[in-house]
């Protein structure tokens, strides 16, 4: 399961240089609106201190990640969702994308041009937001037009349909995004089906300068941690500038740096960790002396299911798992101790996986 996470903001907040720093490429970042203009994709391994671990104990050759998509979409503009910049272009982009990440400019920097004149991350994220709803609201208001006559003479789904419409439609012009409105588990499937930008899960990347990252007082940034509050929303503070430099560095020379600005990790590591528990992802692991693997499954996954992840014949054959705990295989270092330990468990097709899980699976086909 691959997450796909969008990078979105108004031009030169610092998404491109964002980008390049998750995806230690080379995408331009150049101070002009519409820089980037076709998306460009990046894969970033999700940082997972167990992955070492358990290469140790194992003895294994390789280690591969999990991993996760970042999309560098171009800048958005007031107005977007009427064509303005390169509007629909870029709302087509955001569909495509599982979560979003906001990149908002909190810095100052006279060498930097705002799009909007001035730096002012209260607005910058209400442009956005707007531009997502407005988007919404014409992806709303036509398919209730399609709808009304159906749902006059039509069936009880029908009707649910419209009434669910009419619901996000008038939220929606209230100024509430899709993803704030409860609704009944079973309309989620259908709801989910119009592909509203608002219901996406969103991240908030704070884009500060050094000073602010050392424990500086930054207004700009406090009034937008304030706003981001009021929407019950997630905020990443880093500074691209400083995660270009650490990109650079060894892994030595990596951990000075963050001691010496006091940091326990790099912004970007938040950023990667936060995207993935976002859409409430969880990793397992296999293990051998070939390789240790993780595998990506959403919370809640059966042990079939989970199989089937590395190969549908798995979850087709399924007849049994064996099942250590990572805290397990942290205790006693190997398979064999964890198995003299009564600490190998055989769970069957209802067994819920757990992050961290280490499992073989038997199956038969």
């Amino acid at each position: 399961m691959a997450l796909r996470c969008g990078l979105v903001g108004l031009p030169n907040v610092g998404k491109s240089m964002l980008f390049n720093s998750l995806s230690k490429g080379n995408v331009a970042s150049a101070n002009f609106p519409f820089c980037t203009i076709e998306p460009n994709v990046g894969v970033v391994a999700v940082p997972d201190p167990r992955m070492e671990l358990l290469v140790t104990w194992v003895h294994s050759k390789n280690a591969i990640p999990a991993a996760i998509e970042f999309v560098d979409i171009a800048g958005l503009v007031k107005d977007a969702h009427q064509g303005e910049g390169l509007g629909n272009k870029f709302l087509s982009h955001i569909r495509e994308v599982d979560a979003i990440v906001h990149v908002i400019r909190c810095f100052e920097d006279e060498d930097v041009v705002h799009v909007a004149g001035s730096v002012d991350p209260v607005f910058d994220k209400q442009v956005i937001d707007h531009e997502l709803r407005c988007k919404d609201i014409d992806t709303l208001t036509k398919r209730l037009d399609k709808m009304e006559k159906l749902a006059k003479h039509g069936a009880k789904a029908q009707q649910r349909t419209y009434e669910l419409l009419n619901l996000f439609l008038t939220e929606l012009k209230q100024g509430r995004d899709a993803r704030t409105i409860q609704v009944e588990a079973t309309d989620q499937p259908l709801i989910d089906g119009w592909q509203l930008l608002t219901l996406k899960p969103v991240i908030y990347f704070a884009n500060a300068d050094e000073a602010t990252i050392v424990g500086n007082i930054n207004p700009h940034l406090a009034a937008l941690k304030q706003a981001i509050a009021e929407d019950n929303g997630k905020v990443i503070i880093g500074s691209t500038a400083l995660e270009m430099q650490l990109n650079a560095l060894n892994s030595d020379d990596k951990a000075f740096f963050l001691k010496e600005y006091n940091l326990m990790e790099s912004a970007l590591d938040k950023l990667i960790q936060s995207a993935y528990s976002l859409l409430r992802l969880i990793t397992y692991f296999t293990v051998g002396p070939q390789e240790v693997r993780a595998w990506t499954i959403q919370k809640g996954t059966k042990a079939p299911q989970a199989a089937g992840v590395i190969h549908t014949d798995f979850q087709r054959g399924f007849i049994k798992a064996e099942v250590i705990t990572f805290d397990d295989y942290k205790t006693y270092k190997s398979e064999n101790g964890c198995r003299e330990a009564g600490k190998l468990r055989i769970e069957g097709k209802d067994y819920i996986v757990q992050d961290g899980d280490v499992m073989l699976f038997r199956f038969n086909v």
